[in-house]
């Protein structure tokens, strides 16, 4: 399972969260729980805040080697689970790349959910919430500005949502597959026939499109996860 940790900075909160999943990943011997992080109004290139990685270590993970980077549809798109810090970074998250409400949640959200309802999986996390409602205090506030009390007070209770979650995840779900039990990658295709050359085709006109399909052919792209093109 690939986890997306998202904030606003990304360089307190979703680091606190990728770290200790990479830690828990390396304690619990699963080598398919990965994890990175980022944020809708990154601070990019910068390395964790201070006393947060002071406090990633007293947790017992390890703060080296971070920079921050911004949210990208295409790191939304390769995680199993997107966890966000507060619900308005959830649904910016969700706007970024349409069609992943089901895998995007604030952590506090999944973690009651799935300590509630016995969720196991993402799968299982989306549909229980559909009839589960709204969570008590949903967001985990940004302590950049205020005291060091304030960052160990985050950290603690991101580990207090996290382990819990990770804990009640079947973390095998989303790792890699494998390839499909007939498949022979290391069989030589047989050769093609040679294709029969085509008689030659009418000439085909190419119309230009009306206002109305072009905004649509445009909404299609935007929603799809390949390209659509069309002619003008």
């Amino acid at each position: 399972m690939h986890v997306l940790f998202v904030c606003s900075g990304n360089v307190c909160r979703s680091p606190i969260a990728e770290r200790l999943t990479h830690a828990y990943a390396a304690a619990h011997d699963l080598p398919h729980l990965t994890a990175e992080s980022a944020g809708v109004r990154a601070l990019v290139g910068f390395p964790i805040e201070p006393v947060a990685a002071r406090v990633i270590e007293g947790l017992g993970a390890s703060a080296d080697g971070f920079r921050a980077r911004r949210l990208r549809p295409e790191m939304i798109k390769r995680a199993d689970l997107v966890l966000a810090m507060t619900e308005q970074i959830r649904d910016r998250s969700m706007e970024l790349l349409l069609g992943t409400s089901h895998c995007t949640f604030t952590l506090r959200e999944a973690r009651r959910i799935a300590a509630d309802t016995g969720a196991r999986t993402v799968a299982e996390l989306a549909v229980a919430r559909r009839d589960y409602g709204t969570v008590d205090e949903p967001n985990i506030s940004d302590p950049v500005g205020l005291a060091e009390s304030a960052f160990t007070a985050v950290g603690d209770r991101i580990a207090a949502e996290l382990i819990p979650l990770l804990d009640a995840l079947d973390l095998g779900s989303g790792a890699e597959r494998s390839p499909e039990p007939d498949a022979e990658p290391d069989a030589e295709p047989e050769p093609e026939p040679e294709p029969e050359p085509e008689p030659p085709s009418a000439p085909v006109f190419h119309l230009p499109l009306s206002p109305r399909p072009l905004i649509a052919a445009r909404a299609a792209s935007s929603i799809l996860d390949y390209p659509v093109s069309w002619s003008r």
